[in-house]
């Protein structure tokens, strides 16, 4: 064998240059935890913030033991931990899909817990917890997948634990492995999830009577989990946002060499736009729909498609016909007309779901227009057929429609070319069509992603050992050294219609109209609609001049006076 066919084969599993040397990446941390490598746990205590929501009352009736706990207040670190509990034995999960940063979440916990006490990991996600899927994670396991992407290191899955069956399910579990703590690394529903369950082992799980603690951490590349200056961002946005930007980058310049096509470019982002408007502020093309915007505006569809038409014909007349479109995930669910058919199709379906699945495909739509008003049911006949397949499948398990699987790019690309040619039918027009979700996942956290979520790590674990349950993990002040705190989960949830019944949720943060972030895109979006105004970002760095960026959406929204960001 030659010598570098001898190399290559030491590339394999996780072992290529770049992952080999990302694992001795040093990350900052806050100063509250001292160095890095060997973290010291901090003690907390009240703030003088307390959260609530309009169903406060609710879910203190719901809650009684965690309101009463907590008060519903905010922590703040309070020094180190001289107290620090030893002999804990704790259970870590992921929840959802991927986020880069998960990684680093299990190395904070497992490093700031120290020897006195034992970690696990569940494999995979929520229904790992319910089969009692548990290994010990050791130090080594730690030095091999800190700062690496992905959710591989322990699977994760979508499992919504809400039957009696399944919290007996989880209780066998904590009492089978001697239990004393679970963190759940999830996005707004997972850490619904986690207050769920920190409610129903806060008491009488052990023998002696004690309780199992719960504790949350904010994940989730949609930036939908956001509070304000407590939770700027939810790990993995930034990772995913610099990946779609450098994509879309390429694209932008790619038009501006062919000079002949319009690329419409459907971004992650199931319930908030946030993916959208960050991927536009580091890339500016020429349109980008910002679904927060469509709703409070009330567009139609059609207004959408005008907005896009108009200025594929002004680009056109400067002899620019190419152009980038950036679409949000979730738009569909924006347009008023069509949040009005869904949410009457999630009701029908919810109460129709066995006879629905019983009956053969090309029947559905038609049983479905039955159930439907009369306006909805010829809006739904109205739409292409590869539209209405897509409505109508199965739900997720949290009950939402997968707008994922609805080609939206496609069908603006449809009504725009018939709206162009009635316009001006000698504008030429050739559209591609694009999907940027999965790529932005599970890459190598950027070094904010990275920091951000080793501190987030750091402060679940501290709070564990500092004996609490029922809070969400969070590092405030990213650009002036950083401060681990905590968030009472009870002081975030609100009742929503989910599956055609109310139920408790943590409510998702939309874009703001009024939010720095969305004030600037929109005092300059006109420009960048006239001319080829767009920047290529390049690619994520670790160690390059742009290591340091916090995104600029971010960055806009808290004030901040630079796009760096500071831990430690």
């Amino acid at each position: 064998m030659s010598t570098l066919a001898g190399q290559l084969q030491k590339m394999e599993a996780h072992n290529s240059i770049f992952e080999s040397a990302v694992r001795q990446l040093p990350l900052p941390v806050c100063a509250a935890f001292g160095a890095a490598d060997g973290p010291q746990a901090v003690s907390f205590a009240n703030s003088s913030r307390v959260l609530s929501t309009k169903d406060s009352d609710s879910v203190a009736k719901s809650f009684p033991n965690s309101v009463q706990a907590s008060g519903n207040v905010v922590l703040s670190s309070a020094g180190a931990n001289t107290k620090a509990a030893q002999g804990k034995r704790v259970a870590v999960l992921f929840s959802g899909g991927p986020a880069s940063g998960g990684h680093n979440v299990v190395c904070g916990i497992k490093r700031v817990l120290g020897k006195g006490n034992t970690l696990f990991g569940v494999k995979p996600g929520p229904k790992g917890l319910l089969l009692g899927n548990l290994f010990e994670i050791t130090d080594a396991d730690v030095g091999n997948v800190i700062n690496t992407g992905g959710f591989d290191f322990l699977g994760t899955d979508r499992t919504k634990i809400k039957s009696d069956d399944q919290f007996a399910q989880v209780k066998a579990t904590c009492v089978k492995h001697n239990l004393d703590a679970i963190v759940v690394i999830g996005g707004d529903d997972s850490n619904t999830n986690a207050a769920v369950l920190a409610e129903f082992l806060f008491k009488g799980v052990k023998a002696d009577g004690s309780g199992v603690q719960v504790i949350g951490v904010p994940k989730t590349i949609d930036g939908d989990l956001q509070i304000g200056d407590l939770l700027p961002i939810s790990f993995g946005f930034d990772t995913a946002t610099k990946i779609y930007s450098e994509m879309v980058g390429n694209i932008l310049q790619d038009t501006r060499s062919s000079l002949k096509y319009w690329h419409f470019i459907k971004l992650m982002g199931r319930s908030a736009s946030h993916v959208a408007i960050e991927v536009a502020l580091q890339t500016k093309p020429a349109v980008t729909i910002i679904s927060e915007e469509v709703a409070e505006k009330k567009q139609s569809l059609a207004s959408i498609v005008e907005q896009i038409a108009q200025t594929v014909v002004l680009r056109s007349g400067k002899g620019m016909n190419h152009g980038v479109v950036l679409i949000p995930e979730g738009l569909i669910e924006f347009i008023p007309e069509m949040n009005t058919l869904i949410a009457e199709l999630n009701d029908a379906l919810a109460h129709d779901t066995a006879e629905f699945a019983a009956l053969a495909d090309d029947a559905k739509s038609a049983f479905v227009q039955g159930k439907l008003s009369a306006d909805n049911a010829r809006l739904l006949a109205s739409l292409p057929d590869y539209v209405v397949r897509k409505l109508l499948a199965d739900r997720d398990s949290h009950g939402n429609l997968q707008v994922s699987l609805i080609p939206t790019e496609q069908l603006l690309v449809d009504m725009v070319k018939a709206r162009v040619k009635i316009i001006d039918a000698k504008v030429p027009f050739d559209a591609h069509c694009h999907f940027l979700g999965y790529e932005g996942r599970c890459g190598a956290p950027t070094l904010f992603d990275a920091a951000y979520t080793y501190n987030l790590g750091l402060t679940a674990g501290s709070l564990i050992l500092d004996g609490r349950t029922g809070y969400m993990a969070t590092i405030t002040g990213l650009t002036s050294g950083g401060s681990p705190q905590a968030i009472p989960l009870t002081g975030l949830l609100n009742i929503e219609r989910r599956h055609g019944q109310d139920e408790f949720v943590i409510e998702k943060a939309l874009v703001k109209m009024d939010s720095p972030a969305m004030t600037y895109f929109v005092s300059r979006r006109a420009d960048w609609s006239a001319d080829d105004l767009f920047s290529s970002p390049g690619p994520r760095q670790l160690w390059g001049t742009s290591a340091y960026q916090q995104p600029i959406s971010v960055a806009l929204n808290s004030g901040s006076g630079s796009l760096a960001f500071k831990i430690g």
